[in-house]
């Protein structure tokens, strides 16, 4: 897609072409990232507790994906709004310092890994009988860091130049990969844990050669040795507004870690277990409303780099209905069916009981997510990196992690007082977002004027 296309094609088309393919995109991403646990949680004799083990593993997993978001997701829409200004020079620098910063962070990342994964399973609740799994999955994933980071960091590059068909390339062809391989692996090769994790890096190595390949053959911004020398002026900008996104996932690795310490207290591995799942099911919202605020970002920074206001709030406009849609049409399906959904991970009837109850509670807020993905990303489009990184506090640091502690001393049922945490903060946040976020887009649009 040409550039120019960003601000002038009928916004609505526009954003339904770019969005349609970013939430497949985060969809096959999903199931990227589930599928191990559907395949791990199925083994004979051990399915459960090597369920939970692997979900142990998703606070590091997070910190991994974070690092690079920090990257992608800072630098991105600098360089859309820097393409709206017809700076591509300006754009492919940006691109070529943000590349070079991933593979400096891979590497510091896979020597941490391997050198504390035990204790860090162990701070993150790993229990004797689940580290050995966490354990087995964590030391082959950790040689595909690098991998990873090439593709989470690099992938809102492609996207921000309006080839979302490519971008949801890059994730389908790892997933259906891993999907393809996991079985194989999983049962065939009979290594259980460990052919789950070897499927996913094998699966997310071959996603990150077909990124690097497109950007450096194929797209308009191309990386090019000479932007690898870092630079201040540019990289600075680009942390700062990657720090929000970047602090979202990286408190999701702490949030984590205050989830499975108080339910390993009050509920044990199965309420662990449960956890895992649940979490699952949040992602189900996030990825999706992640996909639609991806189609949503070119347009947005191009035309805000542009100084054309009226695509800005018909592009808004768009992006609101769309993410609230989606965010009541799941509430909906989890409220009604969440027992064929535990049903997906395991056939473990006591761990579906817990799972079952756990997920009306800890979706009862699904709704409010949506409004604060939408306003919090926008945010993010235009470059207002303070208020977005306020926000990504609020609702996980400010809100949630207090609320987990605080709430099982008010409820008999302590269980049930973690998983409430959820929706209270997703609704209290959301309100404050929602507040924050009109009185910023009104200001930017009369600065415009």
């Amino acid at each position: 897609m040409e550039k120019n296309k960003l601000g002038t094609e009928n916004v609505k088309s526009l954003l339904i072409s770019l969005a349609i393919p970013a939430i497949i995109g985060q969809l096959v991403s999903l199931i990227y990232n589930i599928v191990d646990r559907i395949y791990i949680g199925r083994i004979s004799d051990i399915g459960s507790t090597a369920l939970t083990g692997v979900g142990v593993c998703a606070p590091l997993l997070i910190v991994i994906s974070a690092f690079a978001v920090l990257v992608g997701i800072g630098g991105a829409p600098r360089a859309s709004i820097k393409m709206g200004e017809d700076k591509k020079d300006e754009a492919e620098d940006i691109l070529g310092n943000c590349f070079i910063t991933l593979v400096l962070i891979s590497a510091i990342l896979t020597i941490l890994f391997f050198i504390f994964n035990e204790r860090l399973l162990i701070l993150f609740g790993a229990s004797e009988k689940t580290l050995p799994y966490a354990l087995e999955y964590m030391n082959i994933y950790t040689v595909g860091i690098i991998f990873v980071s090439i593709t989470i960091g690099l992938n809102p590059f492609i996207t921000a130049q309006g080839f979302a068909n490519i971008s949801m390339m890059t994730i389908s062809i790892g997933a259906i990969l891993n999907i393809v391989l996991d079985p194989i692996f999983i049962y065939g090769l009979n290594m259980g844990v460990k052919g789950a994790a070897l499927a996913t890096t094998i699966s997310q190595g071959v996603s990150a050669i077909f990124v690097m390949y497109f950007l450096c053959k194929r797209s308009n911004l191309r990386i090019k040795k000479k932007n690898f020398k870092l630079k201040k002026s540019i990289m600075i900008p680009v942390l700062f507004l990657g720090l929000s996104p970047f602090v979202m996932q990286i408190t999701e690795s702490f949030l984590m870690i205050a989830f499975n310490a108080q339910l390993q207290v009050y509920g044990g591995d199965l309420a662990v277990g449960a956890m895992t799942i649940a979490t699952t099911a949040m992602n189900f919202i996030f990825l999706p409303l992640s996909g639609i605020t991806q189609g949503a970002q070119p347009i947005m920074s191009y035309n805000y780099g542009a100084k054309n206001k009226e695509r800005m709030k018909e592009t808004f406009k768009y992006l609101v209905k769309a993410a609230m849609t989606y965010s009541v049409l799941f509430f909906l399906f989890i409220m009604i069916c969440p027992r064929f959904f535990a049903s997906l991970f395991t056939k473990d009837k006591e761990l579906i009981e817990i799972t079952v109850k756990g997920l009306r509670v800890y979706l009862a807020g699904a709704i409010a997510v949506g409004v604060q993905t939408s306003c919090q990303h926008t945010l993010l489009a235009l470059g207002n990196a303070k208020t977005s990184l306020f926000l990504a506090l609020l609702r996980k640091i400010v809100l949630l992690i207090p609320l987990i502690y605080i709430l099982p001393r008010f409820f008999e049922n302590k269980v049930f007082a973690v998983f409430v945490a959820e929706p209270i903060a997703d609704i209290l946040s959301a309100i404050v977002t929602a507040t924050l976020f009109y009185r910023y887009f009104k200001k930017v649009l009369n600065e415009i004027s």
